[in-house]
């Protein structure tokens, strides 16, 4: 049996992680503690308490509590959890707008924790851009002004930082309004510009603090689909913060989830929804259509005796839906790669087993 070529619709996800060598994004033992004496309490027993034992016992609260992860070249990596997980913390820990009790954060192998004054501020100009749930435009500023003020800050002259600004403005799709004030755009059409100007001091890394909460439903899908759009042209690195579980299962190649600080589970969409770590998980992703997020790989079985191995290849990553109509449609199995692995058979059986779980779970 010939392995066959690798599929054109193979993962995004699985080549973004086999592609990368250097992580982009390396945190190690990271803390936030709040309170009086609050360095005292790593190292200690009592850092093993709960939130809730800790801060009745210290008054101290432990808003991130020894979080490790890893966040790959060009990956989008999703932090999601309830309000007071400590996800938004986390996000400004990477950044150091809020200054770690302990730990390490290394931006392209550069600590950004050990980082002076003048480093920090270098790091954050031309490693890093944040897009906030607050767009945080300059409401006396012309959209293309607004894009290229982080440029202006690097001192970038007049003439190239218009022209980039320029070219970002075209990539959100907001050629036309490049003369327009903040108050004359629509919420969506702000957060483009607020996504514009991150895009163009051309950062690493891009972090993102739920930046559609405060959109209606539609316009939040609209930039979902946005953002989908520019990863796929310009393949940054992206740390996307949100509450919402579909939000996460769309943008994210993995997704960490948080509670009381901790990381309780880090997996792609599909491993999640398959093998939820506990209750806590299980009940996030109840709801979720399993059809939707479960890939083949979770499908996939061993050939029966005598089964044709002559059927159509499909990758193992690719999603139960969209390789449905494929499956139902050959009057053979679907023989299922991973890359040039033969993994096994999918049928018409496997696939409806997964529709039906989902209609009487």
């Amino acid at each position: 049996m010939t392995a066959p070529t690798l599929d054109p619709e193979t993962s995004r996800r699985a080549v973004r992680r086999a592609d990368s060598i250097e992580p982009a994004l390396k945190v190690e033992g990271l803390w936030k503690i709040f309170g009086a004496k609050s360095d005292r309490i790593i190292g200690t027993p009592d850092e093993h308490l709960s939130r809730k034992e800790l801060q009745s016992k210290t008054g101290c609260l432990a808003a991130v509590k020894d979080v490790s992860f890893e966040v790959a070249q060009g990956e989008v990596f999703v932090v999601m959890g309830l309000s007071g997980s400590g996800k938004s913390t986390l996000v400004r820990l990477l950044t150091r707008l809020i200054e770690p009790t302990a730990g390490t954060v290394r931006i392209d192998g550069e600590d950004v924790t050990q980082a002076g004054k003048a480093q920090l501020r270098a790091l954050r100009r031309n490693h890093m851009a944040m897009v906030f749930q607050q767009f945080g435009l300059l409401p006396h500023r012309k959209v293309i002004d607004n894009v290229a003020y982080g440029l202006e800050v690097r001192g970038e002259p007049k003439a190239k930082r218009l022209a980039r600004a320029q070219e970002m403005v075209d990539l959100v799709g907001l050629s036309g309004y490049e003369a327009s004030f903040p108050d004359q755009l629509s919420g969506g059409m702000q957060q483009r510009v607020g996504l514009a100007r991150a895009l163009a001091v051309d950062p690493q890394v891009l972090l993102f603090d739920e930046p559609f909460s405060a959109l209606d439903p539609l316009i939040r899908r609209d930039m979902q689909n946005e953002v989908c759009r520019l990863h796929e042209e310009v393949g940054k690195t992206m740390v996307f913060i949100t509450h919402d579980l579909q939000e996460a299962l769309r943008l994210g190649d993995r997704i960490l989830i948080m509670r009381d600080g901790e990381i309780v589970q880090i997996g792609t969409p599909a491993e999640v929804v398959a093998n939820p770590a506990d209750d806590y998980v299980r009940d996030f992703v109840s709801d979720v259509p399993r059809s939707h997020v479960l890939t083949l790989r979770y499908v996939v079985r061993p050939a029966r005796d005598g089964e044709s191995l002559d059927g159509p290849v499909v990758q193992a990553d690719k999603v139960v839906r969209e390789a449905a109509r494929q499956v139902l449609h050959s009057a053979l199995p679907v023989r299922v790669y991973d890359g040039d692995s033969f993994l096994g058979v999918v049928d018409d059986e496997d696939i409806l087993r997964v529709v039906v779980a989902e209609e009487t779970s």
